[in-house]
């Protein structure tokens, strides 16, 4: 296979020669797969023609309002079967912990096997269920008609980064996604912002379950935990929920802004075994809040318990900075890394008069001349997960063992949930263009096409039986699937495969053609 992809690797580095683009205007049928390249996550077979079929203008419509595209009942089955991500988060985080604490308790134990089998069960338990939170996110991304909400659940997720492998989190993932990114993707900004504010994934992962004045009295139903130390006023959430999720590093911010801000939101915590009980998932705790007044951004809060996050909250997201830092990111998003101010300024200002309406602002863009630029055809790189989903779908694969999905993303640098800084992942060509990153998409390209990579395979099957490369053969073409189609991936991909790549295809060995497609400049860019 090294061979084969090193071949490979020549060949898509030549196809980048003499790919210019036209400069006449979109024909209907680039213009439908601009629109599922942006909007979605590429086309599947068929998916070109029935976009024109229905007007570019009427599937924006569509995506725009996911709850009127039903989800094919396969899928919703699919989803149903994935108890992780139907738990609440009480329930999630009451099973992750007495895992853990069977784990400490066999700590203490003498017998080796005791400690091994209570070791082996905690890992087992974390890792069912984010297996089953990344494959419910997965089979949305490559299946559902709602793309446009799929993309923007990975957009907004990334954007209130939370890393599932620190602490609780790993319990809360699922939870964090379902009922604080999944509900507010398209709706109003300042719901978003609460709800990711309030979620204790969020809470957890930067800490702020933890800040409390200074003269704060610790909460006796925490004082039986060592784990939970409360060491005084935490600005870790302070400083990135204005840096990062609203005003934007120049947004006009001082450090005492931070330190302000923190205080106002000491007491904005959760308590796990009430999680369990009550269903709460947030709590304000008034005796570790900071009860003196704040001077913050040129506003003098007054003592107001709770009241006074929740003003700060007000206050962010409707914020000119906010408008415009949001907007920047959605115009780099899906039109170009460097999109034109006069751009970013019209979307800040639809931001602002809608009050932090994402689905008008969204609007705004796809009916943007910016949008619709050829200029702005196949001017992104794919991030790795654009590109792993994109090729599932074009490649017309049912998966059912996401697990190479997982490991071709961690392999391509952008694990699932995986990004430990709260910035999330980079969206632009910088980030991800480079040779180490093209070998390793042509690589998975070979593998994909040539219907190797174990997708097929039964979760319950060891993946050592299947998945490597020294596995018996006859273990390996068990789970294989077809190779893929080339033809049909070329009708598939219409549009987006220039003439030069087309003739450099067709030239190539019959059994190259799809991973040539599929490793192409072309393919890699959307």
């Amino acid at each position: 296979m090294m061979k084969v992809s090193i071949q490979l690797v020549a060949v898509c580095l030549a196809l980048s020669l003499g790919n210019a683009k036209a400069t006449n205007d979109l024909r209907d049928d680039e213009r439908a797969l601009h629109v599922l390249n942006r909007l979605a996550y590429g086309p599947r077979p068929g998916d070109i023609e029935a976009v024109s079929r229905l007007g570019v203008e009427r599937y924006i419509d569509q995506q725009l309002h996911p709850e009127s595209i039903p989800l094919p009942n396969e899928l919703s089955a699919r989803l149903f079967s994935l108890p992780a991500i139907g738990m609440s988060a009480g329930y999630a985080l009451s099973q992750f912990q007495m895992a853990q604490q069977a784990a400490r308790n066999a700590a203490a134990n003498e017998n080796p096997e005791a400690k091994d089998a209570a070791k082996e069960a905690r890992r087992t338990s974390a890792q069912r269920m984010a297996i089953q939170t990344a494959e419910a996110r997965l089979l949305r991304a490559t299946e559902s008609p709602r793309q446009l909400e799929e993309v923007m659940v990975d957009f907004w997720f990334n954007h209130f980064n939370v890393f599932a492998d620190k602490g609780l989190d790993r319990a809360l993932v699922a939870s964090y996604e379902r009922d604080a990114i999944r509900p507010f993707a398209l709706g109003r900004f300042r719901d978003l912002l609460g709800a990711t504010a309030k979620h204790p994934a969020m809470l957890f992962y930067l800490d702020n379950w933890l800040s409390v004045a200074p003269d704060s009295q610790r909460d006796p139903r925490r004082a039986q935990s060592a784990a939970v130390k409360l060491s005084g006023l935490n600005e870790n959430y302070a400083r990135e929920v204005m840096e990062l999720h609203t005003l934007g590093v120049d947004g006009g911010y001082s450090q005492k802004d931070v330190t302000e801000l923190a205080r106002m939101l000491t007491g904005w915590t959760f308590v796990p075994r009430e999680m369990l009980r009550t269903g709460d998932t947030f709590q304000f705790e008034p005796r570790r809040h900071d009860s003196g007044d704040k001077e913050w951004l040129g506003h003098h809060v007054a003592q107001n318990g709770r009241g006074e996050g929740e003003f700060a909250l007000d206050i962010l997201a409707e914020h000119p900075a906010t408008a415009r830092h949001i907007s920047f990111q959605l115009a780099q998003y899906f039109v170009a890394d460097k999109p034109s101010a006069n751009l970013v300024n019209r979307l800040a200002h639809r931001f602002s008069e809608t009050h932090g309406d994402i689905r008008a602002v969204l609007a705004t863009l796809f009916a943007s001349p910016e949008f619709w630029n050829r200029s702005a055809v196949a001017s992104k790189f794919k991030t790795p997960y654009q590109y792993v989903v994109s090729g599932v779908r074009a490649a017309n694969i049912t998966v059912s063992n996401v697990k190479p999905l997982l490991g071709t993303l961690a392999q391509l640098g952008m694990p699932l949930y995986g990004c430990q800084t709260p910035d999330g992942y980079k969206n632009t060509e910088e980030a991800w263009l480079n040779p180490d990153a093209l070998t390793r998409r042509i690589n998975f390209a070979t593998v994909l096409a040539s219907g190797r990579l174990p997708l097929a395979k039964p979760d319950e099957v060891p993946d050592d039986a299947a998945a490597t490369i020294n596995a018996p053969r006859a273990d390996k073409d068990r789970w294989m699937l077809p190779p893929v189609d080339a033809a049909q991936l070329m009708t598939t991909l219409g549009s987006s495969i220039s003439a030069h790549t087309r003739d450099t295809v067709a030239a190539a060995q019959p059994t190259l053609r799809a991973a040539l497609l599929l490793g192409s400049p072309d393919f890699m860019r959307h």
